[in-house]
């Protein structure tokens, strides 16, 4: 056998790219965790670990999006600048928390996001009065709409939403709308899609998945957003996507999903509308609209006169009025975006906590560094508590879930499991007077590989109208006991931990 026969020649390119692969993880300078994770896998699966690196080992996106994304920057940065003092006047930062003004900077540099205020707000948490009234502000669109969802799924109360769109369309009204290619795709073979282009409206898939795109930027990254602007005066974002639960992943064993979403009034709208329009152009190559910043709203008590609307139950709580209006900051994150910065954010958020922190979300497999800060806002002395569906339709993210509970109830944390359906809203409040609510789940596929966007608010009013909603999901809860938890058979939570491995490696 001689130095260049083919198995020897099969070995060292196998070794070649092994030490590139290596060289690539140690530069690239993740988590500890994860770059060992990595390197053992690399190491002990000859070809399998390089191929599994090259198709999810990291955050790699397309030559030419990454040049959208400096684009984009260039111009929304330049924007900015000209407009920042218009629509983010000072605010008086000390009937907040200490850590608001910090927690904003952070937001501003970490993410380039601005600050708007006197914003009106609606939280909503029934999805037929959500659907129902979105329809009604397009159908009440004069000039445009935008509208970027994970998800669409046809029947029930979403297939109003479609009719008013195509209504919009018919009338003149110029109607963009992004969906995401793979979260979307039993409706992307529905005739919804034609429909909606037969009308005028203008539709895309957001990041489109094959083979061909493999080879030049990851597959898996997601579109998560849920936005939707009408006429560039109203908003909406939350945890739902464009579907009715009565009609979604019914034999999936979980019940209903349980939502919310925000209406919003003000320059906050702006700042949601440039996300979408960030990534419409990024998905055409149209040259992307330069937004002009809305004026501060002047805002009446009723404003969030329905507030929480549709909240199960007659006792679901009814919302406070308004004051000047809430100080908000849109932040989006993304590969290719804005690094970790919306972790920084949730981490900050969560340190900035004195005596009670509340958190919603669907999917817990959390970054080392989120974790522990949880962990230590209980060990100083916060009300930590943490509001989980007890039954959800990933079963890896339902097994790596409960791996963290454990070091969780150790620090006192109380963890909360909801049985009303899979609950998806995504929410944190810190002390009733700072929020993040958004599209974000605290787990690493939306803190690295989607594309997210989160509201950050400075509002008292806002946090407490949250809380409350944080409130009723705690109502159909059950507390879950350390004692009885740690007693689980060894079987599964030797599974759980396994699992749980897995999540660095996302």
């Amino acid at each position: 056998m001689t130095f260049l026969d083919p198995a020897n020649l099969i070995w060292l390119t196998h070794g070649a790219v092994i030490a590139g692969i290596s060289i690539h993880v140690i530069m690239k300078r993740p988590a500890t965790g994860v770059a060992l994770a990595w390197l053992i896998l690399i190491a002990l699966l000859p070809f399998v670990g390089p191929l599994l690196y090259f198709l999810i080992g990291n955050r790699r996106i397309s030559g030419r999006r990454s040049r959208g994304f400096q684009h984009l920057r260039q111009v929304y940065e330049s924007d900015a600048d000209q407009t920042d003092g218009e629509i983010a006047p000072e605010i008086d930062w000390s009937d907040l928390s200490p850590s608001a003004n910090g927690i904003h900077h952070l937001g501003l540099v970490t993410a380039g996001s601005s600050l708007t205020r006197d914003n009106a707000f609606e939280l909503l948490s029934g999805t037929d009065e959500i659907l129902h009234r979105i329809a009604r502000d397009i159908d009440g669109a004069k000039t445009s709409i935008l509208m970027e969802f994970y998800i669409w799924n046809a029947g029930g109360k979403a297939d109003e939403v479609l009719a008013a769109l195509i209504r919009a369309a018919e009338r003149g009204v110029s109607c963009r709308v992004l969906i995401d290619a793979l979260g979307a795709r039993p409706w992307w073979k529905t005739d919804q899609p034609k429909r909606l282009r037969d009308a005028g409206v203008e539709l895309r898939e957001a990041l489109p998945v094959g083979l061909l795109r493999s080879a030049v930027g990851r597959t898996d990254l997601r579109l998560h957003r849920k936005v939707v602007v009408v006429d560039q005066a109203i908003a909406w974002t939350g945890s739902m996507n464009l579907v009715d639960p009565a009609f979604f992943k019914q034999d999936a064993g979980v019940g209903e999903w349980v939502d919310a979403m925000v209406r919003l009034e003000g320059g906050v709208v702006t700042s949601l509308a440039a996300v979408m329009i960030g990534d419409w152009s990024l998905e055409t190559g149209e040259k992307p609209l330069i937004l002009t910043p809305r004026p501060q709203m002047v805002l009446t008590p009723a404003t969030t006169a329905d507030a929480l609307a549709g909240t199960a139950g007659d006792d679901a709580p009814t919302p406070e009025s308004q004051g000047p209006g809430a100080a908000m900051q849109v932040v989006a994150s993304g590969p290719g975006e804005t690094g970790d910065g919306l972790l920084l954010m949730l981490i900050a958020l969560v340190s900035a906590a004195t005596s009670e922190l509340v958190l919603t979300t669907p999917y817990f497999v959390p970054d080392e560094s989120l974790l522990r800060a949880l962990r230590a806002a209980s060990g100083r002395g916060v009300k930590v508590s943490l509001i989980l569906p007890e039954k959800v339709d990933s079963l890896l993210s339902r097994y790596a879930s409960r791996s963290y509970y454990d070091e969780l109830l150790e620090m006192g944390v109380n963890v909360y499991l909801y049985r009303g359906g899979l609950l998806h809203t995504k929410s944190i409040t810190a002390d009733g007077a700072l929020a993040m609510f958004g599209t974000v789940n605290l787990d690493m596929r939306s803190l690295w590989l989607n594309y997210e966007v989160a509201l950050f608010v400075y509002d008292q009013d806002f946090a407490r109208t949250l809380r409350r909603l944080q409130e009723t999901y705690i109502s159909d809860s059950v507390l879950l006991a350390r004692g009885s938890w740690s007693a689980r058979p060894f079987l599964e939570r030797f599974i759980e931990n396994v699992l749980r491995l897995s999540g660095p490696l996302l």
